[in-house]
């Protein structure tokens, strides 16, 4: 007799948003004037990182980001620990075998600003495959926080959906539909550090913005240019830098879509080909070609 265990650890609870600070415009004018104080330098790969090149961030990116979500964390923790990445390159330059060591005492100290229950440092350490001790990885955690002064509660894009959603006329079945959209666009915005040179507040809208656009949710007599112009108005963004970073944020995801497809494709045809060499020379005739 077997004995299947098929309990599952139920996901911790978290306080809904209040809609009384939800419907304060002061919250979102302090959410924009601190967002500033947290963005990391555009142009670190040139003037900071010898070693570090921007390929080698995106590869960092994607383990960091497989390490969430396999982990089930917040959504915010991944948009936090690549804000933690991009500042700390911002000032200090790095050997390329510190890379991921960096990327995860980042996750540590995001899931434990984030997260009810936080990343282990002994689960991170195996995710590394062991390449990194426990001791690295702590004695990592206080030189990060003191490069980053201690100041770990970044502005980040995902703070403002909320705010941005609760003044959008959208159907309110598609409020979460277009939320999780939009948390999906940022992780992908976070992969790639041309984006840095947007604020927080427009990754949001234009997260958004492109959310609405390809779920084709309609906003009662708002079209595609009133939607882009209502939200613009909502974060005081310009409308064509919104435009910009929007169609951005659409071409990142067709890109990374179109290079799924083909790593999907050449995973197919090479397990195919292994197939095909596993099998017997002289393989017998199938009965279905054969006439009788």
């Amino acid at each position: 007799m077997e004995l299947l265990c098929v309990e599952t650890i139920p996901r911790v609870p978290r306080a809904g948003r209040d809609p009384q600070l939800l419907g304060d415009r002061r919250v979102l004018q302090n959410l924009l004037s601190q967002e500033e104080r947290y963005s990391p330098s555009v142009s670190y790969f040139h003037c900071v990182q010898r070693e570090i090149k921007p390929y080698m961030r995106k590869m960092l990116a994607f383990w960091m980001l497989e390490v969430c979500e396999e982990q089930k964390c917040e959504e915010e923790v991944f948009p936090l620990a690549m804000n933690y990445v991009d500042r700390y390159l911002s000032s200090v330059s790095i050997r390329k075998n510190h890379l991921q060591l960096l990327g995860a005492v980042c996750m540590l100290l995001a899931s434990k600003l984030r997260e009810t229950m936080p990343l282990t440092v002994e689960k991170l350490c195996i995710y590394t495959d062991n390449s990194i001790t426990p001791q690295q990885l702590l004695d990592w955690e206080v030189l990060v926080l003191e490069k980053l002064k201690w100041d770990l509660v970044s502005v980040i894009a995902n703070d403002f959906l909320a705010h941005i959603l609760h003044q959008l006329p959208l159907p309110k079945d598609k409020v979460e539909l277009v939320k999780k959209h939009a948390q999906t666009f940022i992780a992908l915005c976070a992969t790639d550090y041309t984006f840095a040179m947007y604020p927080p507040s427009m990754i949001a809208t234009g997260s958004i913005g492109a959310a609405i656009h390809g779920l084709m949710v309609s906003m009662n007599d708002f079209t595609g240019e009133a939607i882009t112009e209502l939200l613009a108005s909502i974060t005081g963004t310009e409308v064509d830098c919104l435009k910009a970073c929007q169609e951005q944020i659409e071409a990142a995801l067709a890109e990374s879509l179109k290079q799924a497809s083909q790593t999907q494709q050449e995973y197919s045809a090479a397990k195919t080909a292994a197939y095909s060499a596993s099998q017997p020379t002289s393989t017998p005739t199938d009965v279905t070609d054969i006439n009788l």
